[in-house]
Formats: C-alpha cells, sequence, structure tokens
C-alpha cells in the first residue's frame, strides 16, 4: 500500500449516538454495559486492552494484555512482576489502559493509579488457570533476552514432567494489578468525524464529574 492509499483510508460512523444525558451516571455501570453488548456481539477478545506504562522520567511504552475482573475498585490484570511493564509499574504507578470495540464503532479510554492486587487474590487466580497457562508463567523470564525458542520449550517440558501430578504452584514473581480509575472516558463514532466524547473525571471517592469533550 503506497502513501496516498493509507492516506485515504477512513471510514464514516453512524451505528448509535452517545448523549450525556442517557448513560448511567457511573462510569463503572456505563462500562458493564459497553462491554456486555462487546460480548453479546461475539467480538473477538472483547476484554483485550492496551496497557500503556511510563518509566519514572516518562518514557512510555504500550502493549496488549487481557482485562480479568473490573469492579467499582478498578480494572484488574495479571502479569510478571519483573517484566518491562511490573518494572515500569514499580518505578511510576501511573498508568492508562485503551478498549477499542472497532465493529461497534466504540472506544473505551481509562486513565488512572496502578496497584498490586493482594497475594491472596493473585494465587486464587492462578489456580483458576489452565495449566500450560500456569507452567508458562513459570517457564517466561519475561522481558528478558534470551539465547533462543528452544531454551523455553526445553524448560517446559522439564516442568511438565515435574508436574504432571502435582499442584502448580504461583510463582513469586507473578501476580495481579488493579488499575484505579481517575479518569474515564467514552467515545462512539460519529459521522463527519464529530464523534461523541463523554469524560467522567474522579472528584471523590464516590462522585464523578460527567462532561462532553470535543471529537
Amino acid at each position: 500500500m503506497n502513501q496516498e492509499d493509507l492516506q485515504n483510508l477512513r471510514r464514516d460512523y453512524s451505528l448509535a449516538q452517545l448523549s450525556e444525558t442517557t448513560v448511567n451516571n457511573n462510569p463503572i455501570k456505563q462500562f458493564e454495559l459497553w462491554f456486555h453488548e462487546a460480548v453479546e456481539a461475539e467480538l473477538y477478545e472483547p476484554n483485550a486492552m492496551t496497557l500503556a506504562t511510563a518509566t519514572r522520567d516518562g518514557v512510555p511504552s504500550a502493549r496488549i494484555v487481557l482485562l480479568k475482573g473490573y469492579d467499582n475498585y478498578g480494572f484488574t490484570f495479571y502479569t510478571n512482576y519483573l517484566s518491562r511493564k511490573g518494572k515500569e509499574i514499580t518505578k511510576n504507578p501511573l498508568g492508562a489502559i485503551t478498549f477499542f470495540w472497532g465493529e461497534l464503532e466504540r472506544q473505551v479510554r481509562i486513565e488512572g493509579t496502578i496497584e498490586k492486587l493482594s497475594k491472596e487474590v493473585s494465587d486464587r487466580y492462578f489456580q483458576t488457570r489452565p495449566k500450560n497457562s500456569q507452567l508458562g508463567a513459570l517457564v517466561s523470564p519475561q522481558s528478558q533476552e534470551i539465547a533462543g525458542r528452544e531454551i523455553l520449550e526445553n524448560k517446559m517440558n522439564e516442568l511438565e514432567a515435574e508436574y504432571a501430578d502435582k499442584t502448580i504452584p504461583k510463582p513469586s514473581y507473578w501476580g495481579g494489578y488493579i488499575l484505579k480509575p481517575r479518569m474515564i472516558e467514552f467515545w462512539q463514532g460519529q459521522s463527519s468525524r464529530l464523534h461523541d466524547r463523554i469524560v467522567y473525571k474522579k472528584i471523590d471517592n464516590t462522585t464523578w464529574k460527567k462532561v462532553r469533550l470535543a471529537p
């Protein structure tokens, strides 16, 4: 594809509208509604989200992770604490997540502070994972350089034999995080690029301010 073709890639949006008078006053409830609709639409991995973190001096990085839970406290995901994102969260707990459900012409942006979940919560979740996923957490020194894929495959074979009839323990360097939101924005595509944007800003522990933004 040449540059001209790339620049001409566009579509008009017309599926739905978003109004500050009809959205829920609680952004978590509004997220729940949209997430349910994404699931009902049978979108591919509707819980896939872009997680953005940054170093202490503000150098950003982003990757796709899977949402594993949400409530009024925040949005949860699991990873290796020693991965790049884990190290960045330790030094700079500010982060952002983004959902894009293109088939529904929707996007949700969430900004806030990231904290570790308790060991007990992480332990319980780890034991619900498929066995191969549990072993993968033990095998992979996530984000570290390795000499070749065979290192991972050999280690996986060893651990499959070792834990054939045993419960696999959660490694100490693996567990959950919760992003506690202070801003949540809902975006609904509209015709002529006059998109609907409703943003919620947290005022205190229970109160959100809701406003419309220009597209």
